[in-house]
């Protein structure tokens, strides 16, 4: 057909459209489309839809007014109320929110150039190409309204090029697509990756076409770890509104649950696997979701991994874990879930998975590490619902080089001893035997000499090593304490009474008291000593300056010099008055008659 007589033609459908309208020309054929009915002509649908045409010529009604059904049309009663309004030349405006629809009814109904030329499926894949698929937004506009109109939308391919068209686009847009960037470590190089505008937008996608599109642009050189931000804002925007701090029963119908569970595990299977491309915090809010909607168990355990890798970089509130239970026989932390972070954590440290190869920031990493779990520690020591085992086992996992002082476990195993106070003790020895005792700050020790909670022998052993410490300073001993005495078995010897053990420690405390205000004596000798000496210095250099010819100093000088009596032997002696564990002191070979048996 030439295009004069296209022209004509279409001319001539569009004022025979205008005519039936205008007249108000009875109508011929009633469509149902799902609960909506059309009472329209024959005619203008006949010349442009192939599916009403078939329809029509297969009905078997006689009279005059046919009745056919399109239960299934993509869009509904909306689409074809717009398909309509274009078969009977009515004007209308295409637009990136009804283009879609436009498109996949068009192809349903069969409108296309072999019934009308410039029918609807040719205009509107001419707006599609050279409008809707040129922009960014547009693009994730179209393929959002797609996501209703399945299969018909797959089938025409407009999923697939509005998935394209966004990722070629991003890939332009942002600054995670050079193919000449080489991590051979896979670290993130920027410090925090930049959210771009149109982040924002993909958020409104469901999740499969989300899935699909992240793909389409690592496929098309997006740099993994530049997804985080992306993946950050969907999650928050998906999975809000669940109850994931622990503050109330679980409230969400059983297909949201299902929904957002299939978002989260969709999401977590998406995340870089750059070290520090999420941070912890938002790694700990998708554990908790993912807990919470009870997800698969690969699932959780790959957030476990991710958060025990960058365990140096969280605080306290990222590992304080809901355990979701409201019945009042567990405890209110997830303690279990901890355990297993810190277990992946030690697990990277000794197999040399950590991308840091610097012995310092290792080290520093390790101490982080340990102050953190003892702060948890502390915090989860007051649930009365957390038994011993628990306790002990996480307490135990503590690498001993992360703690250069003992004040966070002894913090932690006070509270514990405060909240359980039916222990055994047994129990409660099992409990104090997690610090060392001689790695105690003087507040610490201070604090714990003083503390009835503890178990006589830990005091003891506090006293002990306090008293070790301030001999120590008073002899400038740079030697370290020697161990306490050894404690005798129990089941050799029967345990001694509970009123010999206060005895004991009330005489330790008075001597310790005694050693502290020795300290204190020889102190103030040492600062008088050291002032007369540089006294007697300053005058005896001027007398010999002046009578250097004396006999008197002859004679003196002939005759070798007496020893003078050291300041700090007298100091020794003193200190070894106040020995209340009986320990003799270096080369002496023999005990003195006055020694005390060691305390059990």
């Amino acid at each position: 057909m030439s295009a004069k007589k296209k022209d004509l033609l279409s001319s001539a459908m569009k004022r025979t459209s205008e005519w039936i309208s205008s007249q108000e020309v009875s109508s011929d054929v009633t469509v149902h489309v799902g609960e909506t009915s059309f009472s329209l002509h024959k005619f203008p649908l006949l010349s442009k839809c192939g599916l009403i045409k078939k329809l029509v010529s297969e009905s078997s009604n006689d009279s005059d007014a046919t009745v056919i059904k399109i239960p299934d049309i993509p869009g509904g009663s909306e689409a074809f109320e717009l398909t309509t309004k274009f078969c009977y030349g009515i004007n209308f405006d295409m637009s990136t929110e009804n283009i879609a629809m436009l498109r996949c009814a068009s192809e349903y109904l069969e409108m296309t150039e072999e019934h009308s030329v410039e029918n609807l499926v040719s205009r509107s894949e001419a707006y599609l190409t050279e409008v809707a698929l040129k922009s960014l937004s547009s693009a994730i506009t179209v393929l959002h309204k797609s996501e209703d109109l399945l299969p018909v939308a797959e089938r025409v391919k407009l999923v697939s090029r509005c998935i394209d068209a966004i990722a070629y686009m991003t890939c332009q847009e942002s600054l995670f697509c050079s193919p000449t960037s080489n991590n051979s470590n896979n670290e993130v190089v920027s410090k925090q990756p930049v959210v771009d505008w149109w982040a924002e937008d993909l958020t409104v996608l469901r999740i499969d076409s989300f899935q699909r599109v992240l793909i389409a642009m690592m496929a098309r050189g997006f740099k993994q770890y530049g997804l985080g931000p992306v993946l950050m804002l969907y999650a928050q925007k998906s999975l809000r509104g669940l109850e994931i701090f622990g503050k109330g029963t679980k409230k969400i119908e059983p297909k949201q649950e299902h929904e957002k569970r299939v978002i989260l595990e969709t999401i977590v299977s998406l995340l870089p696997r750059e070290r520090n491309a999420m941070s912890v915090s938002f790694l700990s809010m998708l554990l908790r979701a993912a807990i919470y909607l009870e997800t698969t168990v690969a699932c959780r355990l790959d957030l476990e991994k991710r958060m025990g890798l960058q365990l140096s970089q969280a605080v306290l509130d990222d590992l304080l874990i809901p355990s979701y239970s409201f019945t009042g026989e567990h405890s209110l932390f997830d303690t279990d879930t901890v355990q297993r972070i810190l277990m992946n954590y030690l697990e990277f440290e000794v197999e040399g998975v950590r991308l840091s190869n610097n012995g310092a920031d290792l080290a520093g990493d390790m101490e982080r590490v340990g102050k953190l779990m003892e702060t948890y520690l502390a915090e989860i020591a007051s649930d009365r619902n957390v038994s011993l085992q628990k306790f002990i086992g996480l307490a135990e996992l503590i690498p001993e080089q992360s703690r250069v002082t003992e004040d966070g476990m002894y913090r932690a195993v006070d509270i514990y001893l405060k909240a359980h106070p039916n222990m055994s003790d047994v129990e409660r020895k099992k409990v104090c035997s997690l610090m060392d005792c001689q790695k105690l700050s003087r507040e610490a020790c201070a604090h714990a000499a003083q503390n009835d909670r503890l178990p006589v022998q830990t005091i003891v052993q506090v006293l002990y090593y306090e008293q070790q410490r301030l001999r120590g300073e008073v002899t400038n001993d740079t030697d370290p304490p020697a161990p306490p005495p050894p404690q005798p078995a129990t089941a050799v010897l029967p345990p001694p009474k509970l009123s010999s053990y206060n005895d004991e420690l009330s005489k330790v405390k008075r001597e310790n008291q005694d050693l502290k205000l020795e300290l204190l004596k020889m102190k103030m000798k040492l600062k008088e000593f050291e002032k007369d000496n540089t006294e007697k210095r300053s005058s005896s250099t001027t007398t010999i300056s002046s009578n250097h010819s004396s006999p008197r100093s002859t004679a003196s000088m002939d005759k070798p010099p007496l020893p003078r009596k050291s300041f700090m032997n007298s100091v020794s002696k003193k200190l070894g008055k106040l020995n209340p564990f009986g320990i003799p002191p270096r080369g002496r070979t023999k005990p003195p008659k006055d020694r005390r048996h060691s305390i059990s």
